[in-house]
């Protein structure tokens, strides 16, 4: 039965954390984006964030976005330093046409950190990639 279910792989799509400057509060921010670096749009993203270690863990964030363009990239949300210490997972879901994928990305504890940085698909910016 289970050999029977298509799960494809998972090509080309990444989150990744960005650190910005916030004009509004003259900060630097940690915000979560969503990256599809592949040749076809993404639609209906269903994307559930959650953090937690053996002792916290923080409520569940549900997030839609209804297309992310082919090489293209949506900011899923700010994410709060306290949260830093926890292993953030980001849980997505989407189609290409007809095709449902699901992945599901993480950053690890203390990961989140200007010397983890790397240069980012589509976004001409550096990031923290979630594995």
């Amino acid at each position: 039965m289970r050999k029977d279910i298509d799960i494809p792989e998972v090509k080309d799509i990444y989150v990744a954390a960005v650190l910005e400057f916030n004009d509004e509060y003259n900060t630097h921010d940690w915000n979560i984006y969503l990256i599809n670096d592949g040749a076809e749009p993404i639609e209906t993203v269903l994307i559930v964030t959650q953090g937690y270690d053996e002792k916290d863990m923080t409520a569940p964030f549900r997030k839609t976005i209804s297309v992310v363009p082919a090489k293209g990239y949506a900011k899923i949300e700010f994410i709060e330093e306290s949260v830093f210490k926890l292993d953030n997972f980001f849980t997505t879901t989407y189609f290409i046409g007809n095709k449902m994928f699901d992945k599901r990305f993480e950053l690890p504890r203390f990961s989140i950190k200007e010397d983890n940085t790397v240069k980012l698909p589509v976004m001409d910016k550096k990031g923290v990639l979630a594995r």
